[in-house]
């Protein structure tokens, strides 16, 4: 059985990828370079790898009925008492935003 850190530290370099980014080696507080996991001239991107996000629930819900319509699927997320909200898309969809 490999090593879980190679997982997480793939998805890290999967995104940093996806952005045209490095992975940060050491990152969090041991770097000297960015506390962020992907190192970036305008983004500082956190990357969180879990079993279960609950928001992804949200998302797949969402995704089928937009299926059913043809859609793209994007979930916001709004919080009382905040200015403002959140997109969620999946990174296969992002070329369709543009």
């Amino acid at each position: 059985m490999g090593c879980p850190t190679k997982t997480w530290k793939n998805k890290e370099r999967k995104v940093a990828e996806f952005f045209e980014g490095e992975r940060t080696p050491l990152s969090g507080g041991n770097s000297k370079i960015t506390r962020a996991d992907v190192i970036h001239d305008k983004y500082f991107i956190e990357c969180k790898y879990r079993k279960n996000h609950s928001v992804v629930s949200l998302w797949d819900k969402t995704k089928a009925l937009a299926d059913t319509e043809r859609k793209t699927p994007i979930v916001a997320l709004c919080e009382k008492g905040r200015q403002g909200f959140w997109l969620l898309i999946h990174n296969e969809d992002w070329e369709k935003l543009k």
